[in-house]
């Protein structure tokens, strides 16, 4: 996998609206070959939005609402993308049977995330925590009668069809504490709108996502796109 534009691979800080977006190259996960941004560019926007591994039960849990949410976006004009931090070769075992309904690509050393500026924390008892509480509003939220966060990410991944390899704990053990963002860019390349996981609210921001009326605003507002209006 590759990054280009002849910048830095590690951003200190996330890109902002009117960055320039950086290319990449990565392997599909939906279908065959590799997929770019510049596969984008000149045609249509595009949301990214480049994950944690499989192991993250709130990424799962958002790929999965991404099918939906860009049947809406396309209605726009705006494509979306999800890029999984795993490896091509899990990734297409495990959405071969739970098909996302949405293009994935795979970027198991977080080369996206890096390039793009997300955060990374080490994963010390104090990220985990924090990630823990998350697992657990997330339980309650979906009615899990579960208390323990061993057993609450034991029925998570049930509910996913999703069973842990090694693969998935040396993705986890490797990324740490990486937190996830959204990027909107132009057909142009250039990033509109940005959405970083935790900056808004903090802690309790960790393991949220923008909704699907909150994306459609974004992508009316910063693509310059009435109430009804296509790109």
């Amino acid at each position: 996998m590759t990054i280009m534009q002849g910048r830095s691979t590690v951003r200190q800080s996330p890109l902002q609206p009117g960055d320039p977006a950086p290319d990449f190259v990565l392997p599909a996960v939906d279908r065959d070959g590799t997929v770019s941004l510049a596969d984008y560019r000149g045609k249509t926007p595009v949301l990214l939005a480049p994950m944690r591994g499989l192991y993250c039960a709130f990424c799962r849990r958002y790929i999965a609402q991404m099918g939906f949410t860009r049947q809406k976006l396309r209605a726009l004009g705006v494509e979306v993308l999800a890029i999984v931090a795993t490896t091509p070769e899990r990734a297409r075992l495990y959405y071969r049977f739970r098909p996302a309904g949405v293009p994935l690509a795979a970027d198991p050393d977080l080369t996206t995330l890096r390039a793009y500026g997300v955060p990374h924390r080490a994963l010390t008892p104090e990220v985990s925590q924090i990630f823990a509480s998350r697992l657990s509003d997330l339980a309650h939220e979906l009615k899990i009668p579960a208390t323990d966060i061993n057993e609450i990410q034991s029925a998570l991944c049930r509910r996913d069809g999703y069973e842990p390899t090694q693969t998935d704990e040396e993705d986890l053990q490797r990324h740490g504490g990486q937190f996830v963002g959204q990027f909107l860019v132009d057909r142009g390349g250039i990033v509109r709108w940005i959405n970083i996981e935790g900056a808004a609210e903090g802690e309790a921001g960790v393991g949220k996502f923008p909704s699907d009326d909150e994306l459609l605003a974004a992508a009316r507002a910063s693509l310059g796109l009435g109430p009804s209006e296509r790109s």
